[in-house]
């Protein structure tokens, strides 16, 4: 299990808040070397850790940037392309005043918090498709899902001029997509992975799990005790791996509220295409499910 950071942050200055492109564009040539964390907001101890892989990468950057400048920015906004009708996007948590407290203690030095229509002026006509690898899994259960995310994070891309961009190993499809976006279109962006933080009880840390009432976070600890299962039986291979995760969310499909499933996959880490039965080497072990009215996501790395 991944736990924050212990390091304390080299700056605890309130950050610059930048609310429009146009601001933002005007004061980067100032900021030398940029790592940048794309976030909704909702901060938690997950975004804190990115949050602090950005900075140790900020401050070894430092003495070597151009200008002798580098600089950590977070950028907190809540897309709505990416959310289906119907799915959480008005009630999504948002507290700015929380967000930028966490940002100060963490020691980022910008803060970019565009409105919606400071990222989508107008209609978005043209948007970024994923291809295959974003259509199964999260692609499959929430279509046009990462045609936003992919469309926003190059939006975010094109604005902030990152050298450097920091996302979580527990959204590891999305991460696995920008990935092949930043490659396939010659982003001169270096993307880094942070490992996935969870609570003590082992549930993922997530800005939806505000959501759950006790018992359902109960109930929701049979995602992470599936996955932990599957990896302790990965020496048996992928048919085992997948049989020990689907016993612990059997049994939690019995509960109340039930643990209902969308998918648990042991997938390819770059194609996110299901492996074969003699399967050989590093793969992920994904898994999506609702509790109550809460879904979530989480995942492990393995090596076969």
């Amino acid at each position: 299990m991944t736990e924050p950071s212990s390091s304390a942050p080299s700056r605890s200055a309130a950050p610059t808040v930048v609310r429009t492109p146009e601001e933002l564009a005007a004061m980067r040539p100032s900021l030398g070397e940029v790592v940048l964390v794309p976030t909704m907001g909702a901060l938690h101890s997950g975004h804190r850790r990115l949050i602090s892989l950005a900075r140790e990468k900020r401050d070894r950057a430092a003495p070597t940037a151009a200008h002798g400048s580098a600089t950590v920015v977070v950028s907190i906004f809540v897309n709505p392309l990416q959310f289906s009708p119907g799915e959480d996007y008005d009630r999504y948590p948002r507290d700015f005043a929380a967000d930028l407290e966490v940002c100060a203690e963490e020691g980022v030095d910008v803060v970019y918090a565009p409105s919606v229509e400071a990222v989508y002026p107008g209609e978005q006509i043209v948007r970024v498709d994923s291809g295959a690898m974003g259509r199964v899994l999260e692609g499959e259960f929430r279509p046009g899902f990462f045609e936003g995310v992919l469309t926003v994070v190059a939006k975010l891309f094109h604005m902030v001029q990152p050298d450097m961009a920091v996302f979580g190993q527990k959204d590891a499809q999305q991460l696995a997509v920008i990935r092949r976006m930043v490659r396939d279109l010659n982003m001169p962006i270096t993307i880094l992975a942070a490992p996935t933080v969870r609570e003590e009880d082992g549930l993922a840390t997530s800005s939806r799990n505000v959501y759950l009432s006790p018992q359902e976070r109960h109930n929701a600890l049979a995602l992470s005790r599936a996955l932990l299962a599957g990896a302790d039986a990965s020496v048996t291979g992928p048919i085992g791996i997948r049989s020990a995760a689907r016993a612990v969310l059997d049994e939690a499909a019995e509960a109340s509220p039930p643990v209902v499933v969308d998918y648990l996959a042991l997938v390819d880490p770059e194609t996110f295409t299901e492996v074969s039965s003699d399967y050989r080497g590093e793969a992920v072990l994904a898994v999506a499910a609702w509790v109550g009215d809460t879904r979530l996501i989480d995942n492990v790395p393995l090596t076969l």
